[in-house]
């Protein structure tokens, strides 16, 4: 298995420890709903260095992203993040991914660490323009540090004004006396806070100031267990789970990042376009349990005559409100918020709401 510069500490530390992704990841240390509540309520630390970065560089690398991408990257200046995804020939997604507007002529692409080797497959065989594309998986460190008390932990370690970088922007410069550190306000969580990129010889200087100075607000780290719950009660996609290569974004309620603008001629835009315009046969949808029980991947999903009008994609038992809440794909007639919808439990019939996340309340 792969490791990253904080694998050695996670096992130190205690950490359940399990292959994600070709990595050796930590996915719990304390608990799962003790580290979910933490990042709620306090400051948690999740090691995501395992997450893969492409450098697009020259005169050609916004042409390129606007060829690959779906969301509308023309809109980007130096210090801008945008959520996107690529779409693939078939009408689903390759991956969803962030992208970085680092300098005019200059992006980094942040994407899903399970398909990192795909992805760069996929960017390299349709960069016919000629962009300067790096892949730099290897040489970036990654730290999230999620949490309402985030913010008070990383002042303590840099003079960039914390509170002057915006939802969705990023500025670079020192941190815990690291130089050039990107500092992003971005996450996967819904709690707020940042993430850090760096090198990896930095990375154990990072991550030990990091917990000195959000000693005082209780800091723990925290594994993908937790990451994933917190992700789910926003009701974020995770992919491989409730978007992947045959899923369309509209079909997953990202058309908010599919942009059919003049000009842009990304992969397989006649057929989003014609899927928009015609509408789609199936929706993803948030769901919360009327009857007790917890929705798992894969378990089909009725309605009151029993039915199956659809699939489970993810679900969990919410730490927040403590009742099984889920998402996942249903024809589109049963998709409207308030619409009553069952689980099918191995055989039993359980009621559920179909919701608009986020689920969580706090």
């Amino acid at each position: 298995m792969k490791t990253t510069p904080f694998t050695d500490k996670h096992i130190e530390l205690g950490a359940k420890m399990h292959e994600f992704a070709g990595y050796n990841m930590p996915i719990e240390y304390s608990g799962i709903i003790d580290e979910h509540m933490t990042v709620c309520t306090g400051v948690g630390v999740f090691d995501v260095s395992h997450m893969g970065e492409f450098w697009v560089k020259g005169p050609h690398a916004l042409e390129f992203i606007q060829q690959v991408t779906s969301n509308n990257a023309a809109v980007l200046t130096p210090g801008k993040v945008q959520y996107t995804c690529f779409p693939n020939e078939t009408g689903g997604i390759v991956d969803d991914l962030l992208v970085y507007a680092y300098e005019p002529e200059k992006y980094m692409l942040v994407v899903n660490a399970a398909n990192i080797d795909k992805d760069w497959t996929w960017c390299v065989s349709h960069n016919s323009v000629g962009a300067e594309l790096e892949n730099s998986s290897d040489h970036i460190g990654q730290l999230a540090i999620q949490g309402p008390k985030a913010i008070d932990t990383l002042q303590k370690l840099t003079p960039v004004n914390l509170s002057e970088i915006p939802y969705y922007t990023f500025r670079t410069g020192e941190f815990a006396g690291v130089p050039e550190v990107i500092i992003s306000n971005t996450g996967y969580t819904g709690a707020g806070g940042f993430e850090l990129y760096f090198y990896p010889q930095d990375a154990m200087k990072i991550w030990n100031a990091i917990f000195e100075a959000g000693a005082e607000f209780g800091i723990k780290p925290i594994g993908l267990g937790a990451r994933d719950t917190l992700r789910l009660e926003m009701g974020f996609c995770l992919y491989g789970n409730d978007i992947d290569d045959t899923t369309s974004p509209l079909e997953a309620g990202l058309g908010w990042i599919t942009k059919f603008v003049e000009g842009k001629n990304f992969t397989n835009r006649a057929f989003l376009e014609k899927q928009k315009a015609e509408g789609v046969s199936r929706k993803l949808i948030g769901f919360e349990m009327i009857d007790r029980g917890i929705p798992r991947h894969g378990y089909a999903l009725t309605n009151s005559e029993g039915e199956t009008i659809g699939h489970v994609t993810s679900g969990t038992m919410s730490p927040t409100r403590k009742i099984g809440i889920g998402m996942g794909y249903v024809k589109t007639e049963y998709a409207t918020p308030g619409t009553e919808i069952y689980l099918d439990n191995r055989g039993r019939k359980l009621k559920a709401q179909v919701v608009k996340p986020p689920f969580r309340k706090i």
